[in-house]
């Protein structure tokens, strides 16, 4: 039987460095509107939710079209926001498509969701793109993952890994080696509802990462290649970036 696959886009209103920034305007767009507007184009979703806590994001995503499901306002998480927003919603396969992220890859969201929906191998999948600058290998807030040979993630960490011994203090990206985390994650149902049940582990809390929490319970994730890491808007600095790669690719006049 056919997987049923549900794209849910977490988005609260209290962003730490950008308060309401789903509703910031791209290019006279709001940010969560670039968001629905390309995970309605991946093909793999049979529906796509916006989890929110706060009614003027829930209007603007209704307003482009998109079906919103109010959340609460103490989740810890993206991924608490989401488990919540799923309840009694049929779904087998569940991604997580950031909402903070314009230039989202219709086409990654389908081989994230198909590499769940199309084998029992993984519990997870998410996305890694090349490092090509020193700047970005040791930069703390680009966070670097290291997989198997058969793309299973081994670690993710904010150091640069894996570490380039004999190679100076500022050693310089391997080509094939060094890549960068894309917050883009596929989760089987089940194992979603086992992740949020769990507390922290105590690399998640040292190192600030969720993801390492699935790891310490044993997830299976898949890491798929891609080639851009897009962007993320996490400050209103971002925003002029923003535009500047939409117009880029096409997407911005």
């Amino acid at each position: 039987m056919k997987a049923r696959i549900v794209g849910v886009v977490p988005a609260r209103w209290g962003s730490t460095r950008f308060p309401g920034k789903s509703l910031a305007l791209i290019g006279g767009k709001p940010l969560l509107v670039w968001v629905v507007e390309r995970a309605r184009q991946a093909r793999r979703l049979d529906a796509v939710l916006v989890a929110t806590d706060d009614e003027r994001i829930a209007a603007a995503a209704r307003a482009c079209g998109g079906e919103a499901v109010m959340t609460r306002t103490d989740h810890p998480s993206g991924t608490d926001r989401i488990a919540e927003a799923i309840r009694g919603v049929p779904a087998d396969v569940v991604v997580n498509v950031q909402g903070d992220e314009p230039l989202v890859d219709p086409a990654l969201i389908d081989r994230v969701a198909g590499a769940l929906a199309d084998a029992e191998t993984w519990d997870m999948a998410t996305a890694a793109a090349p490092i090509r600058s020193i700047e970005e290998l040791h930069n703390p807030d680009v966070v670097k993952v290291v997989r198997a040979a058969d793309s299973r993630a081994l670690y993710f960490s904010r150091a640069p890994i894996p570490f380039v011994r004999g190679a100076g203090e500022r050693f310089a990206p391997v080509a094939g080696q060094h890549f960068r985390h894309i917050g883009l994650y596929g989760y089987r149902r089940a194992f979603l509802e086992r992740l949020v049940q769990a507390p922290p582990c105590a690399l998640e809390e040292l190192e600030k990462l969720e993801q390492l929490r699935a790891l310490a319970m044993g997830a299976r994730m898949a890491v798929l290649d891609c080639d851009a890491p897009g962007i993320g808007v996490d400050s209103p600095a971002d925003v002029p970036k923003a535009e500047a790669l939409l117009r880029q690719a096409g997407l911005l006049a």
